[in-house]
């Protein structure tokens, strides 16, 4: 086989596989307003209520994961991850990795639990949670929360950091905003 044949022949083969939820790096595309539309029709505003994104790209080439970060101020971080689903998706397992990291640090498991998110259209959708603290300063204790949950062909998670009482409001409005965007955007293109 000749070395110009190969690549003919390994682009007929992508070209002839089954088309799957993908995730390549370069799923993100210009929309309005400095959006960034994400492949599975997610979009990453510029802002998002209090927060601000810092940035967009690949998290993991291998699954194919995608990300957007965000932040407000007093250090309220906010990352939702995309990852193309090739079978059922269980957020313990998908998570784990990350839970391990934040108990090898210190962490503490505080809360886990399933969480009913119910958005403006559309069936209400649940969402596992696991929240860790991670210090403590005088009054204030640094948490943070992994969740995760399967939108169509897609695992939609989010990674929340903050201080608890100041920043919980904060905190929780960016879940709800990524949830309730993601039942809407999530496959509608």
């Amino acid at each position: 086989m000749s070395a110009r044949f190969l690549p003919a022949c390994l682009l007929g083969l992508i070209a002839a596989a089954p088309a799957f939820a993908q995730g390549t790096g370069d799923d993100f595309t210009e929309g309005k307003d400095g959006a960034k539309i994400h492949a599975s029709g997610l979009v990453c505003p510029d802002t998002l209520g209090h927060f601000e994104r810092d940035a967009v790209g690949q998290q993991d080439i291998d699954t194919g994961a995608d990300f957007c970060a965000y932040s407000a101020l007093d250090g309220v971080y906010g990352t939702v991850t995309v990852v193309p689903l090739a079978g059922p998706y269980d957020p313990k397992s998908a998570l784990a990795t990350q839970f391990v990291e934040t108990e090898g640090t210190g962490g503490k498991m505080i809360a886990e639990k399933t969480v009913t998110v119910a958005p403006k259209a559309g069936a209400p959708l649940s969402v596992y949670t696991r929240t860790y603290q991670t210090a403590e300063l005088e009054s204030l204790h640094y948490r943070i929360e992994y969740a995760g949950t399967a939108i169509g062909n897609w695992a939609v998670e989010t990674t929340i950091e903050y201080a608890d009482p100041r920043d919980t409001a904060v905190a929780q409005s960016f879940f709800d905003a990524i949830y309730a965007k993601a039942t809407q955007e999530i496959g509608a293109k």
